[in-house]
This record gives structure tokens, sequence and C-alpha cells, in this order.
């Protein structure tokens, strides 16, 4: 007996995959996300991204509905490999009626990804391992899976990722770990990128670089960029744009109870970027006193705002990390 013979729905998918990955690959370019790294342009032309989301789900008033590649509707399938070509987030998990996982949208993905700066030969530590879809271009980038370490807390996302990445002919190391604690066996990093917020920076990660390694983290709504001097120290700015993740899970600590608004504008709570300058001083400036401080510096955007790690000492600032405006982060 021959080789089974490609179905034609199969050969009719694959050609459609092809065609909407163009299509998204021209909409992150038109976004500028990679300008400042163009190469990413050829990984995500390269990696199929239906292969990370082979069901996902789309809200549905009363809750969501489930997007699936094996339904047996040819029509239903071919809405869900267009879903997966969105330039838009997925829902990949949801418990009980709530979200709890999600496939991040590719531009934000893209202008991570650039501005982590990764160089060839680095090896890089992701936390949060999500679909596997990070970890897959960040291997294609290198051309070396053994570059990438992946990390989740969860066995049941470490699993599908591995088996998501096998599928699509990656297999960087994924581990299944408390990503605060880094991956030590894995280490010395180059850089280090997280796709989940955290109230502050784990020494852990710090530990486990190279001096003049880069870090990227998602804190309060933004994302931050650092830069490791040795251990001990790092420092670095947040990018201009607005980042929402899930919170990391694990036994890292937690961030503290959101203060009452009280005497805060409506004006100002419902701005983003005062929102930003809440959950970046939470437990450490009152919300009038951020209020006060936002309106006399002008409304600052993010990219004012950075991070400073000096030995057990860890503050957030807007402009000048020794000037008047500095607050402790949890620790």
């Amino acid at each position: 007996m021959g080789a089974h013979a490609p179905d034609r729905d199969d050969q009719d998918l694959a050609g459609l995959a092809a065609t909407a990955r163009a299509g998204l690959v021209r909409e992150i370019e038109a976004s500028g996300a990679w300008a400042d790294d163009p190469v990413w342009r050829e990984a995500f032309a390269a990696v199929p991204r239906h292969l990370f989301v082979p069901y996902y789900y789309i809200g549905v008033v009363g809750g969501y509905e489930r997007c699936w590649g094996e339904s047996p509707d040819p029509q239903a399938r071919e809405r869900w490999l267009y879903g997966a070509y969105a330039d838009a987030p997925l829902a990949t998990r949801v418990r009980d009626g709530e979200l709890v996982s999600s496939s991040s949208q590719p531009s934000l993905m893209a202008m991570m990804l650039a501005a982590l700066r990764v160089e060839d030969g680095d090896r890089v530590l992701e936390i949060g391992a999500g679909t596997g879809y990070n970890a897959a271009l960040l291997a294609h980038r290198l051309g070396d899976d053994d570059l990438v370490t992946t990390v989740d807390l969860e066995p049941e996302i470490t699993e599908s990722a591995r088996q998501h990445l096998a599928a699509a002919g990656y297999h960087p190391v994924v581990v299944t770990g408390d990503g605060a604690r880094g991956v030590p066996v894995r280490a010395p990093f180059d850089r280090i990128i997280a796709t989940c917020t955290l109230p502050s920076v784990p020494r852990a990660w710090l530990d486990q670089c190279r001096p003049g390694a880069r870090i990227l983290t998602p804190m309060a709504t933004g994302l931050l960029t650092l830069t490791v001097r040795d251990a001990g120290h790092a420092e670095g700015r947040f990018l201009y744009t607005p980042a929402y993740f899930v919170p990391l899970r694990g036994e890292y600590r937690t961030e503290p109870e959101p203060a009452p608004l009280d005497g805060v504008p409506r004006r100002a709570r419902d701005h983003e970027l005062f929102r930003f300058l809440l959950a970046l001083t939470r437990g450490g400036l009152d919300p009038r006193e951020a209020y006060d401080l936002w309106e006399r510096e002008g409304t600052p955007g993010r990219e004012r705002y950075g991070v400073t790690v000096d030995g057990e000492r860890e503050w957030a600032w807007l402009d000048d990390p020794e000037g008047p405006y500095t607050w402790p982060l949890p620790g």
C-alpha cells in the first residue's frame, strides 16, 4: 500500500494558512512593530501560528464559544484558521467561564521581540510558555533550539506547548516551574522576556543573567526594559506602549490591594496613563498624591518612568532614578 495522500481539505487548509499568514505579516509590517529589528519579519512569515492554537475561544453573549481546527464543518475550520491569523489576542484557556490564558496579539509580540534586541548566539529565557508560539519565533530567529528556554508553572500548559512546538518543527527546552525563580540549570542568559506581569523584578533573574543582558517584562500596565550590570544591579525605562498581561502565577509576592480613589477626579480615574501610574505606585504612593504628581508633571507618558534594582533595594521613578519622584516596589 502506498503512503497516505494528503487529504484535499488538508491541502486547501495549508494554502489558506499560507495566504492568511502572509496577510498577518503585512499587517504587522504596516504597524511598524519590528521597525527597529526587521529580521523578525522572516520569523513571523515562517512560523505557522495556527499550529499553536488548535482551538481558541471567542466571546459570545453569556460566555465563550470554541473555534476548533478539527471541526467537522469545513466553514467552521476556515473561520478557525482565519481567526488564528488575525492580529488579535486569542483566548486559549477558559475555566469556569473565566479566561485564564491567551495567545498575545502578534503585533505586540513582534514589538516586544524587537525591543528585546536579540543577537545571534544569545541564550534566551522566556517566562510564561503560553501556547509555545513565542518560543518558536525565538528558536526560528536564533536558528538553534538549544538557545531558547521557556518556563511555565502549569504542567498542562508546558505539555501542550511542547506538543505545538514539535508539530511546527521546533524543540526549545520547555520547563515546568515557577518563572519567578528562573531556570538556573540553563543559565547564564543574555536575554529574558516575560509574557506575564509582575509587581517587581525577581532577583533570581539578575543572578541568571550575564553582565550586559537585557530583560523585558510587563509591569503595571507597561513594558519595562532593563539592562543588567551584574547580579545585584539593573536599570531601565518603560516603553511608550500600553500592555495588559495576566499576573505571574506561583509563589511570587502578591501586589498590595488597590487603595480607594477618594478625591481623585473621574477624568484621571478613567485616563489610561493615570491608571498606569496608580499601578506602578501601588503601596508606595497614596492615589491622591499620585494624582497631584500626574497633574503637576503634565500627564507623563510611560517612557518617562523607569526602575532601578540596586542590591536589596528596588524602586520605580519618574525621569531620574535619583530624582524627587521615586517609589519603592514590593520586595
